[in-house]
């Protein structure tokens, strides 16, 4: 028998399906459709009409009129549509901004208009739709969705201020809806560590069958949760309370808890079944609490991919699904496959621009089109969709791993110049810089040169520094560290949350021998790097040998931190 969420899903995504089946077979000619459709919506914006968009009839027209940009490029126009004005970027109003990490202290609000948020929640409808061709069980049970706040709060004139992901899994059909593990208001809960146990006391009193989180490190987090409190889980479950002592439920206020508190009630069988699980294995493994799970959808590419295979553990062997390369500037792939970051571009939904990695920090890079693209190329992607946002630098590099059709699948790879991020906390140069000045301005220790490495198995990112004369005892680089620390957290608010929520662990601090820096030059010039263009490389990608046997000391902020 077909489930009422299953039936709904499929009567609602079939003409969907068949148009993006459409799209990939021709991607130039529905490009260039959408480019055009785009464009002449938005020709009497202030943008359309500084860059010409009535005169625009074709691609190239477009490339020549408007230059690639990245946010603060469009700062500008953002602050106008902030400001009350209309008809900035987009004929349709505002209705809403997604707030992401920038390049600077200043986050970046994406503008979202009504018709822009229902195409990218159709395009998750179209995730989910193509997913049941493969898992056809996958909503016969509960579904575990986390999603950020639709609404963190407002503009001075009163458009709401909030996360994509959790607008667009509010737009998911009703019926499919009523079939999630856990209300919306879980995340309005602050407390990180609250809000994983509440999430998995919720959704272990109910059989599971699909798990979705674009980070897989929040689906370890949750599963570290239930076997760290598999006990009053257990408790909760049976005596139907929400497993928190009075004073946390009164610290939390009683409108939120009474939303928390919807649907639940005392299931002592499940409770039992619960308690078996614990016994048999020790801890309250998610797997065996969730026999009927079919299939977790997550993030599988870049430092992401080291953290997914790692959800086997608590999870069991169950099939994983990329969700698709996403950001609050909009989805750009729907993968067809388990097991791989790889997906067709949503070529009916959004206009690609791609430029050879190579090509990134030239002054005149080569511009492709989606249907140029070749296979095992890099690539960074520019993005012109419903949200004004026109030839945008989202600075992400990705590869094509395969073609459906003529239509390219790609995969995220890492982020681009001058960028790390290990579980999306998207550190630039600048928020770095930022944090390092500010460290030796408030020690007093002056620095020579730094670099920044992130570690994705360890979930950590490791500061290198040549201190200028003899690197600090272990007490001054500690205090370093921790403002370093508590800096980045102040101008990079994922990177903050990660932090907070322990999805990303405290950073390691490398005092360097002195010379360190100046023997690093000399290996890149040894290499064939030009002394003259030479740029230090502040952003590392791996430790390299010379780097290893330079260290003088290293530091953590655990506990049990000292000298090395």
């Amino acid at each position: 028998m077909i489930s009422l969420p299953k039936l709904g899903l499929l009567a609602r995504e079939r003409r969907h399906s068949a148009r993006f089946d459409r799209a990939m077979a021709d991607p130039r000619a529905t490009q260039a459709r959408l480019l055009l459709a785009l464009v002449r919506r938005n020709a009497g914006t202030a943008f359309g009409r500084e860059h010409g968009f009535a005169s625009i009839r074709r691609p190239a027209d477009f490339a020549a009129r408007v230059p690639v940009r990245d946010y603060e490029g469009f700062r500008p126009y953002v602050d106008r549509i902030v400001a009350g004005e209309d008809g900035v970027l987009t004929t349709d109003p505002v209705t809403l901004f997604a707030t992401t990490s920038g390049t600077t202290a200043e986050p970046k609000l994406i503008p979202v208009t009504d018709r822009w948020r229902e195409q990218m929640a159709a395009l998750m409808r179209l995730w989910m739709y193509r997913t049941l061709a493969d898992h056809p069980r996958f909503l016969d049970r509960k579904v575990l969705l986390i999603a950020g706040p639709a609404v963190e709060g407002a503009t001075g004139r009163g458009i709401p201020i909030g996360s994509l992901s959790g607008v667009s899994y509010q737009r998911i059909p009703r019926l499919v809806r009523r079939s999630y593990a856990v209300p919306d208001a879980l995340s309005l809960v602050e407390d990180p560590d609250t809000r994983y146990f509440l999430t998995m006391r919720l959704a272990l009193a109910q059989r599971v069958s699909a798990l979705g989180t674009p980070n897989p490190t929040s689906l370890l987090r949750l599963a570290e949760a239930a076997q760290a409190h598999g006990a009053a889980i257990v408790r909760a479950v049976a005596d139907g309370t929400l497993g928190l002592p009075a004073s946390q439920l009164a610290g939390m206020g009683p409108d939120l808890v009474g939303r928390l508190r919807t649907g639940v009630r005392a299931d002592p069988r499940r409770a039992r079944f619960l308690e078996g699980v614990l016994a048999e294995h020790g801890t309250l493994l998610a797997g065996p609490c969730w026999p009927d799970l079919q299939v977790i959808g997550c993030w599988l590419g870049g430092s992401a991919a080291l953290h997914a295979e790692r959800l086997a553990g608590p999870f069991g062997p169950t099939p994983r699904r990329d969700l698709g390369l996403l950001a609050s500037e909009g989805r750009m792939t729907i993968p067809l496959e388990d097991g791989t970051a790889a997906g067709p571009l949503a070529v009916h939904a959004t206009f690609y621009e791609f430029i050879p990695e190579e090509d990134v920090d030239s002054p005149a890079p080569t511009v492709l089109g989606s249907h140029e693209l070749e296979l095992g190329r890099r690539y960074s992607i520019l993005l012109t969709g419903g949200n004004g946002l026109c030839r945008y630098d989202i600075n992400d590099i990705v590869e094509v791993r395969g073609f459906r059709g003529p239509s390219p699948e790609v995969a995220f790879v890492r982020k681009g110049r001058d960028m790390v991020s290990i579980t999306g906390e998207k550190l630039h140069l600048n928020h770095i810089q930022s944090a390092v000045g500010r460290s030796s301005r408030v020690t007093g220790l002056a620095v020579r040169e730094f670099r920044l490495i992130p570690d994705a198995p360890a979930c950590r990112h490791d500061l290198l520094v040549e201190f200028h004369g003899r690197p600090p005892d272990p007490a001054g680089l500690h205090r370093f560290l921790a403002c370093f620390d508590d800096s980045l957290q102040a101008v990079n608010p994922e990177y903050r949350s990660k932090r907070t929520s322990g999805r990303l662990h405290p950073p390691q601090l490398f005092a360097m021998r002195p010379g360190w820096s100046e023997q690093a030059c000399q290996a890149d010039f040894r290499s064939g790097r030009r002394e003259a263009q030479h740029k230090w490389r502040a952003v590392g990608v791996a430790w390299d040998a010379g780097s290893r046997a330079a260290v003088a000391g290293c530091v953590d902020l655990s506990p049990r931190s000292g000298g090395a």
